[in-house]
């Protein structure tokens, strides 16, 4: 099965083919040469454009923008993975000539604009190549990038995953708790109520003047901080770490900041410091309420996931915890280059989601901004 995948909600551009060692459509095993029994996927391409240049003066991405790059860049995105993956590239103008079984695409959550062009192009090829077309949630593709990566086989990592799982994710767009009992099976148990811990690194980030994306500008200044091995002298709040339930919040961590730099005339000269701090405030929450429900629900499996999962001191912190207090317990983070939107973590939830047979007819596929997992 050849599955491709186009992501586009937000200012990323990505298309993907993967392959995963089932019976084609009509094809019998043997014509395949396979079993039939193998899960193996393996990743046949993965292409991004990126917009971050375009948007870093504008100091966040502005929707309309975003939109008119993805239009120009779509079909040269596809037709780069598709030939990547070694299926021909003038398949896109021949209508019924591609090797491919399925087309993944991201109907939401995201910005409206930028999901349109993702969905009028799968539904176009859809209709041109005679292919059906899977909906794909956003964050549901972000959990399945724990299925692929890093240097050992596809199926063994998947068989490493057992279930109820507990996943956290974590981006400028979202950060929530989701219990995974099964493929399909999830059930949202915690969001911030507020910023997400992305757009508050975002926010803090242009408060300190350290630029645009602001994840890594703060992780790289906390990492001068503590390579010097220094004790912090500032103390920001860590917002909800000991409320009954499991939501976040990180508007207020981000107005504390503020507060604490305009009453500080020196900050400037302790701008590694206040990185730090911030950093180590939004992962003690994260932490704190990712173990907690996974004691509540007795987890077998806990998953990072999301943008902000590249944050180096937040996969290490975790791994600690995880290994200190749930040793039974399987911890899976992604590879780094699939923690951001990328089209390779659509393809493959998009193969699970054809196993269930779980297609729309190109004609009835809709975007859906605030579609919820």
């Amino acid at each position: 099965m050849k599955i491709l995948g186009i992501e586009t909600s937000c200012d990323e551009t990505a298309a993907a083919v993967i392959s995963a060692e089932t019976p084609r459509r009509g094809v019998s095993n043997q014509r395949r040469g396979v079993s039939g029994q193998g899960k193996k996927i393996k990743i046949l391409s993965n292409i991004i454009s990126s917009q971050i240049d375009i948007h870093k003066k504008y100091g966040g991405v502005v929707p309309e923008v975003a939109a008119r790059e993805h239009v120009l860049n779509i079909i040269p995105v596809i037709n780069e993975a598709l030939t990547v993956a070694g299926l021909p590239a003038e398949a896109l103008a021949k209508e019924g000539e591609v090797d491919l079984d399925a087309i993944a695409v991201t109907v939401g959550p995201g910005l409206i604009t930028s999901l349109l062009v993702g969905v009028e192009t799968a539904k176009t090829l859809s209709y041109a190549w005679k292919v059906p077309v899977i909906a794909v949630n956003h964050i549901e593709g972000h959990i399945y990038a724990n299925f692929v990566g890093r240097q050992q086989a596809t199926d063994n990592r998947q068989q490493k995953i057992k279930f109820p799982a507990i996943i956290l994710t974590v981006s400028g767009g979202h950060t929530m708790l989701i219990l995974m009992e099964d493929h399909g099976k999830y059930r949202t148990i915690s969001q911030t109520r507020d910023d997400a811990a992305g757009e508050a690194f975002d926010k803090a980030a242009k408060l300190m003047e350290l630029g645009y994306p602001g994840g890594p500008a703060i992780a790289a200044e906390a990492e001068k901080f503590k390579i010097l091995n220094l004790k912090s002298k500032i103390t920001l709040p860590r917002p909800m770490i000991n409320s009954p339930n499991f939501d976040f919040s990180f508007s207020g961590l981000k107005t504390a900041l503020r507060y604490d730099l305009e009453k500080n005339p020196n900050y400037k000269s302790q701008i590694t410091n206040y990185s730090y701090e911030f950093q180590q405030a939004v992962i003690d929450v994260l932490i704190k309420k990712t173990a907690k429900a996974a004691k509540k629900y007795n987890t077998k499996s806990i998953m990072l996931t999301g943008g902000v999962a590249a944050n180096k001191e937040l996969r290490s912190q975790m791994a600690r915890e995880i290994k200190k207090n749930f040793p039974d317990t399987t911890f899976l983070v992604p590879d780094l280059k699939y923690t951001t939107d990328n089209a390779v973590m659509i393809a493959v939830a998009g193969y699970y989601k054809a196993k269930r047979k779980e297609f729309t007819p190109w004609e009835k596929i809709k975007t859906d901004p605030n579609l919820r997992l």
